[in-house]
């Protein structure tokens, strides 16, 4: 029975080892990540305690470690920023809104390995991935400065204060929406208004004040926008924290890789700032015992809150798909076995919903997780499981110790993921690439980096599809063109081409799919065609597909050639094509069934017969 489950425990000390290696691993970045999400800690090692488990039991590659991801991460925290900062700067009344989004992710996620997305994912353009992953990393760098030098934003009481006035004017507008939702017409009697206005304390103001300084100050823009009053608010303890820890984590991987490094440099900084009690900030209190579900996020739901962010939910499961194939594809090169994409899928959807119920944050599979699994020795599914109960372990025995390390210090550990999810590959090969290639990487790298994630995605891809189509096309125009038998190279089955009527007889060849991409040389043969010319055959034995615009450019063609008098005979019509042509009645009302042929021996016999030599020589 467990054998038919894919659990062996022929390899349960390599799975074993893997599993608490792995696990080990993702405690660092799983905490990291918490807190780069706005989430908290809580949540990222409940994600990564969820998803862990889960992905294992049910996903489709055998040795995959799963969790919070630097690319999930960057998205969620875009959706978790946008969301609370609707919700006045309070994550609590967020949170049911945030969840749901991610419940939806994993659900999308579900729905794509039940319709065989899985297997599609690789055909996405590597300019896109590239551009997208350096971007992660240049987010993630740019956003850690400030924690890293210890300045938030939100507690300068000063740069605070100067959104008073800002804060106000939202306050007013809250308090209109209300009046006009109760039917409350504000401009017959402001009193109601005054009155509710009256009961807005300073401290009302001051939250969202707070709020509004931490939306302009999210994102590299924001970052940016207030490095410079950070720099002149730092704190050196944070700073030396942090550099600290970067120092341990790059450091101590020249001495052994067989101690997760990260690991050592939570430990170490952290046991040090706290046994000398120094002044420094805290990340945020994590919470002991089990993880409760949030069954709030189905007794509150609102989905006018989270309408605007259906189609987010939906291209975060994508980010989450590719993230976690492509690190299939790292396991099944280094174990020699083959991943099931689309089981992988549905294992990684029941794990992001089921840690988005426990309020964790959605992952994927991630990539040095699932490696440092394999060399420790993990070979099946019980290894990821393994990991997730050791963070579980660590969560219920040491959460209330957990709960001291320095904000710093994961900053510091952030700061090195940003460094090393960076695509340095491609950054390489920027000189040596084609324009349009390293353009489509540029773009999505601007726009992810200073603007949106998941627009540069789409961005890309459609830039990328864009070029590629007008490539395609370019290929099949040069390979199909309209001359007279004269003057283009005959196809191998044209040598009997009656001789008489090579003045009278043109011939179109079409080389490959006639598709939007390659209309526009073919909708140009009616004007190329001579005056001399009675007949034309085009030739369709290579043309596999014809799309809408193929069929309607073909239409045009037909239409244009007949006003002109001109018969048209088709030859080596394919079943795609024909059933297009049939679909809109072209056959048999701009061309009859006798003339087309299957071969071209039948159509140069019927030209013999029917054709006219109008230009003997």
């Amino acid at each position: 029975m467990l054998d038919k489950l894919g659990f062996d425990f022929k390899h349960f000390r390599g799975d074993f080892f893997g599993g608490v290696t792995a696990g080990i691993v993702a405690l660092p970045l799983a905490l990291a990540f918490g807190v780069q999400s706005g989430l908290g800690p809580s949540a990222g090692l409940y994600g990564a305690i969820f998803i862990a488990f889960f992905a294992a039991l049910f996903g489709g590659t055998n040795t995959q470690i799963s969790g919070p991801t630097a690319p999930m991460t960057a998205v969620s925290m875009l959706i978790v920023a946008g969301i609370v900062a609707a919700n006045d700067g309070d994550v609590q009344k967020a949170l049911p809104s945030i969840l749901i989004v991610f419940l939806l992710a994993g659900l999308f996620q579900i729905g794509l390995g039940v319709i065989g997305i899985g297997k599609y994912i690789k055909y996405i353009p590597y300019p896109v991935v590239s551009g997208f992953m350096t971007a992660i990393g240049v987010i993630i760098l740019v956003t850690q400065i400030l924690p890293a030098i210890g300045y938030y934003p939100k507690e300068d009481a000063e740069y605070v204060s100067q959104y008073e006035a800002q804060a106000q004017e939202v306050i007013l507008e809250n308090i209109l929406r209300d009046e006009a939702g109760e039917g409350i017409l504000v401009l017959d009697n402001f009193k109601e208004t005054i009155s509710r206005a009256n009961e807005i304390t300073p401290a009302a103001i001051a939250k969202e004040s707070q709020t509004l300084a931490g939306a302009n100050t999210s994102g590299v823009l924001g970052a940016l926008k207030i490095l410079p009053r950070a720099v002149q608010n730092i704190r050196w303890l944070e700073l030396w924290i942090a550099l600290a820890t970067i120092f341990i984590i790059y450091g101590f991987k020249r001495i052994t890789t067989a101690v997760p490094s990260t690991l050592v440099a939570l430990l170490v900084v952290s046991g040090v700032a706290i046994a000398m009690n120094l002044d420094y900030y805290p990340i945020a209190e994590i919470p002991s015992g089990f993880p409760k579900p949030e069954l709030g996020m189905f007794t509150n739901l609102s989905w006018s809150s989270i309408a605007p962010y259906i189609v987010t939910a939906f291209l975060l499961s994508l980010l989450g798909a590719i993230d976690s194939l492509l690190t299939s594809i790292v396991a099944d090169n280094m174990t020699k076995t083959r991943h099931k994409p689309n089981k992988e899928l549905i294992g990684q959807g029941i794990g992001n919903s089921i840690a988005a119920i426990f309020g964790g944050l959605p992952g994927a599979g991630a990539t040095i997780r699932t490696v440092v699994n394999i060399n420790a020795g993990g070979k099946t599914r019980l290894s990821g499981m393994i990991a997730g109960l050791l963070l579980m372990t660590i969560l219920l025995v040491l959460g209330p110790i957990a709960s001291k390390i320095p904000a710093a210090v994961l900053a510091g550990i952030l700061i090195t993921v940003g460094i090393g999810v960076m695509d340095y590959k491609g950054l390489k090969a920027i000189p040596h690439m084609p324009f349009a290639e390293v353009a489509i990487m540029l773009t999505v790298l601007a726009i992810a980096s200073f603007y949106d994630l998941i627009v540069a995605v789409g961005v890309g891809l459609v830039i990328a599809s864009l070029m590629f189509m007008k490539k395609i096309g370019d290929l099949t125009a040069q390979k199909s063109k309209v001359q007279s038998l004269n003057e283009e190279e005959a196809w191998s089955d044209e040598g009997k081409f009656p001789e008489n009527l090579k003045e009278e007889v043109f011939i179109k060849h079409i080389d490959g799919p006639l598709f939007f991409g390659s209309t526009s040389d073919f909708q140009q043969l009616a004007m190329q065609i001579p005056n001399t010319a009675s007949t034309v055959m085009i030739r369709m034995d290579k043309v596999p597909y014809m799309d809408q615009s193929g069929l309607y450019a073909m239409e045009d063609i037909l239409v244009d050639l007949r006003q002109n008098n001109i018969k048209v005979l088709l030859v080596g019509l394919k079943e795609q094509p024909r059933y297009m042509l049939e679909r809109i009645d072209i056959i048999p009302d701009l061309i009859s069934e006798d003339l087309i042929f299957d071969d071209v021996d039948t159509s140069f016999t019927w030209m013999k017969e029917n054709v006219e030599d109008l230009f003997p020589v």
